[in-house]
């Protein structure tokens, strides 16, 4: 943006200089879409070294992150109001692209709401981003997990709902990605898996 500001000084205002000084600078590289997954055993790690914190909702947390592949946000938004544990649904009424969507429940997630206690303020999960942020990196640092950030579960949940078979349409309609593409940056199969389903 700077050194386009400064070419239309050069060329449309008349600045004197020779030479745009920006364009010496080396540009950063590329954002490149991160690709981190859980590797073997890190996510019982990860779940070990959250049991020896003595805040209750970093396990379930992280195992409805793992379930569910909703936005850190849409979490700690979630309200009891939301959820419906009798049909296994919750529902966002408002998301990251502006539109409300429903969640399924599975099993593992529904268990991961049902021991909750019901907090005063109605959320699900009654954490700041700060505190969240705080237990997460504790929790990688006694599993000695590096490079893995909280919205890294939101890739792992997205690549195993393919794994387990669902489609396109389905896993859109379950993460909330209006645009396949995008849905694709989210989505890192892993070889070895795939080599067995090709036999």
């Amino acid at each position: 943006m700077i050194s386009e500001t400064i070419n239309i000084a050069i060329k449309e205002w008349g600045n004197p200089l020779k030479r745009n000084p920006v364009q010496l600078v080396r540009k950063p590289p590329s954002n490149r879409n991160r690709n981190r997954r859980l590797e073997n055993g890190e996510a019982q790690s990860l779940l070990a070294a959250a049991a020896k914190s003595k805040n209750i909702w970093l396990i379930p947390i992280i195992e409805f992150a793992l379930e569910t592949a909703m936005r850190r946000g849409e979490i700690l938004g979630l309200r009891w109001t939301d959820v419906d544990m009798e049909r296994r649904t919750l529902h966002l009424p408002i998301t990251k692209n502006g539109e409300s969507r429903t969640v399924p429940l599975s099993i593992r997630a529904r268990q991961a709401l049902e021991g909750l206690p019901r907090d005063i303020t109605g959320k699900v999960f009654p954490l700041s981003r700060t505190a969240l942020r705080d237990l997460w990196n504790r929790a990688c640092q006694r599993a000695n997990i590096e490079d893995l950030n909280f919205h890294d579960l939101r890739h792992e949940a997205t690549s195993r709902f393919f794994e387990k078979g669902l489609n396109v349409i389905e896993v859109a309609s379950i993460t909330g990605h209006k645009d396949p593409r995008m849905l694709m940056r989210y989505t890192h199969l892993r070889a070895e898996d795939l080599a067995k389903k090709l036999g």
